[in-house]
């Protein structure tokens, strides 16, 4: 899968990762280290950085982006995104983001908002593998 190392499945964080980062939630640090160990850098959509990023105060989550690879939102993602929105009569652009950005991906998400991701998914006829947090 693409951005992965022998064949490990890819990793998209959402909000709900980096708000569980930066609670320093040991099972969410735990599911980032296996990440790694395994040769998977997890993305973060930039979208998602512009939702939770509050400034200088927030270590954790600065940490975490360290072992991480943010992704921009290029012009066709943002097409996808936006028609992913109208398929699910949805309106939240971040949440479309990275559903669009872990299709295309063929990546897992990283959530703590599984139904409405799943949601966007149904909309586009896709199946999204989802890890809670």
């Amino acid at each position: 899968m693409s951005g992965t190392a022998r064949g490990a499945v890819g990793l998209v964080y959402d909000a709900g990762a980096l708000v569980a980062a930066e609670r320093n939630d040991p099972w969410f640090w735990a599911l980032h280290r296996r990440a790694l160990e395994r040769g998977v850098v997890p993305v973060v959509p930039t979208p998602v950085l512009a939702q939770v990023w509050r400034g200088a105060g927030q270590h954790a989550v600065s940490a975490l982006l360290q072992g991480c690879r943010t992704e921009p939102l290029d012009a066709p993602d943002a097409w996808a995104a936006g028609a992913a929105l109208g398929q699910s009569r949805t309106s939240d652009v971040v949440d479309a983001c990275i559903v669009v950005t872990a299709l295309r991906r063929g990546d897992a998400v990283a959530t703590s908002d599984r139904a409405d991701l799943e949601r966007l998914a149904v909309g586009l006829r896709a199946r999204l593998s989802i890890i809670d947090v």
